[in-house]
């Protein structure tokens, strides 16, 4: 009887262990936002999740986007994984071909009315190897321009979305408009990413006006740094910086969100910090160049972690986040990647802070933008620019020469 009874105990614990709905259990999942609305709509998921698993927690762990990649880099090599987690795009191939990251196709496929063919296939090309499925991106958000309506005003200036209109929001546009808000509100006129364009955000600092100008940072396994195009790029926004002054320095900081920028770049899930602005304002898309339209895009993915303890209870609950009800509730804040979402009107209301003829600006640029580049050897790459970079961003660079160093440093990697 005894033997008999603890072959049944070791069955309950193993089932236990095996389903959350039959044992606590915690998945820990890493995150890089500390906004109370993200927050507010993550923890209503992990709720909603113990629909079918009531006895599971899920732990949010916010990791700041500067440190995230490397932190979590840190957590998978020093034997402390996650159970599933945000995973930026250029760290996308780096974690695939590392082993590090769980398929998720077997999960995916059980979810009930998952409908996997709702996502579009372009959105998909960093996050999926044949039949296997490494991510589900949940933000494919393009960059725009968040600008201060009042300083438009007072300057006298016709804003971003006025001049779109008209066919006049370009570069040189956008370089003119910058200096005349400066010179007349004594406030900086652009501010880069979230004030680290000279450091962790330098490839969003860099690939809007490289795009612009027809150019490219890397594609084909070449550098393009150094040709003409990239080259006209980076010495306009050096001139914007140094001679007009329009731009926020390295060493200083503008803050757009709290009035001290007229205009920044960033993607829309930061409109949850509008209300606080204290200012009039709206997005518009990014200036125009001699290449044309050419939206930038950010992507985010949702994956699995194969050190994890929780791999099968966190297949399941990646596929309850980005289920068809889930990712149009996310779309206020994270353009979604599932067509039926986008392609919607319930996308361009989803957000209440924007209006829908501006988050019609959002979906035309998913449809035309291109991702951010990405690259297996994305920390070894951008490591070896850093330095060649940074000699940028002073007043007597030598840009041109600054940029062939670059390609110098990088073209191995590719």
């Amino acid at each position: 009887m005894k033997a008999t009874m603890k072959r049944m105990t070791t069955t309950v614990l193993a089932l236990g262990m095996m389903s959350g709905t039959l044992g606590a259990a915690e998945l820990r999942f890493t995150i890089w936002t500390g906004n109370e609305a993200h927050l507010k709509m993550l923890n209503a998921y992990a709720e909603s999740f113990k629909a079918k698993h009531p006895d599971v927690t899920v732990k949010y762990e916010t990791i700041p986007p500067g440190d995230y990649t490397q932190k979590l880099t840190f957590q998978l090599a020093g034997g402390n994984p996650p159970d599933a987690g945000w995973l930026m795009e250029d760290a996308a191939p780096t974690f695939a071909a590392a082993g590090v990251l769980e398929n998720l196709a077997p999960a995916l496929k059980k979810a009930d009315g998952y409908d996997f063919a709702d996502f579009s296939k372009p959105s998909l090309g960093l996050w999926t190897a044949g039949d296997k499925v490494y991510g589900v991106p949940f933000s494919t958000s393009p960059f725009v321009i968040f600008y201060n309506k009042d300083l438009f005003d007072k300057a006298g200036l016709e804003d971003p979305n006025a001049l779109a209109a008209k066919g006049e929001w370009n570069m040189k546009k956008f370089q003119e408009v910058a200096k005349k808000l400066k010179d007349t509100s004594g406030k900086w006129g652009f501010e880069f990413k979230d004030g680290q364009g000279y450091d962790t955000r330098v490839m969003h600092a860099l690939m809007p006006p490289i795009r612009a100008a027809g150019g490219d940072v890397w594609a084909a396994k070449q550098c393009g740094f150094d040709k003409p195009e990239a080259v006209a790029a980076v010495k306009q926004l050096h001139d914007m910086v140094f001679k007009d002054k329009s731009i926020v320095p390295p060493g200083e900081q503008g803050d757009y969100f709290s009035g001290g920028a007229a205009m920044t770049i960033n993607q829309i899930s930061r409109a949850s910090l509008m209300p606080k602005a204290g200012f009039n304002w709206g997005i518009a898309p990014l200036p125009t160049g001699a290449g044309g339209e050419s939206p930038v895009i950010g992507q985010a993915g949702i994956v699995v972690f194969s050190a994890g303890k929780q791999k099968e209870l966190a297949g399941e609950f990646v596929a309850h986040m980005t289920s068809k009800e889930n990712v149009a509730i996310a779309a206020q804040f994270f353009p979604p990647a599932r067509k039926s979402v986008l392609e919607s009107d319930a996308f361009t209301n989803s957000n209440n802070l924007i209006p829908p003829k501006q988050m019609k600006v959002v979906a035309d640029a998913i449809s035309k933008g291109k991702v951010l580049p990405a690259h297996e050897k994305s920390p070894q790459i951008l490591a070896a620019m850093k330095p060649r970079v940074d000699a940028l961003w002073r007043a007597n660079a030598d840009v041109e020469a600054s940029l062939k160093a670059v390609c110098t440093a990088i073209q191995p990697l590719l």
